[in-house]
């Protein structure tokens, strides 16, 4: 049961997310796209940049900001997600960026912010 709540608690972010991007001018290709090698959470195009956006969220900012969370093994695992994308979409030679976004507090009152290039892909 917890678990089912925290997948519900994780969509209204990545929800929040979404909507977050889509007033910033993004278009949102794909959400939780299981690879092989781990998730993305949330996949978006702007200006002919192809961004993965990992989504992390806390309830209160009491234990800091939610994007230090997504740290070494994490950005790997992202990484190799959207390598995988990229090969299974043929989006060869495409100019691609990882993006964290941080939501603090729950539902429609949770605050989003978007950290732009927040790592690299070099591992």
């Amino acid at each position: 049961m917890a678990q089912l709540n925290r997948r519900a608690v994780g969509d209204e972010a990545e929800q929040l997310v979404v909507e977050h991007l889509e007033r910033e001018g993004y278009v949102v290709r794909d959400r939780n796209v299981l690879c092989r090698r781990g998730e993305l959470d949330v996949v978006a195009e702007k200006g002919g940049v192809l961004v993965f956006v990992e989504v992390r969220m806390r309830a209160t900012d009491t234990w800091g900001d939610p994007a230090m969370t997504v740290m070494g093994a994490k950005q790997r695992k992202v990484v190799l997600a959207a390598h995988e994308y990229c090969q299974r979409h043929r989006l060869f030679a495409r100019v691609i960026r990882f993006d964290v976004a941080s939501v603090i507090g729950r539902g429609r009152s949770g605050q989003v912010e978007l950290i732009t290039d927040a790592f690299e892909a070099g591992m």
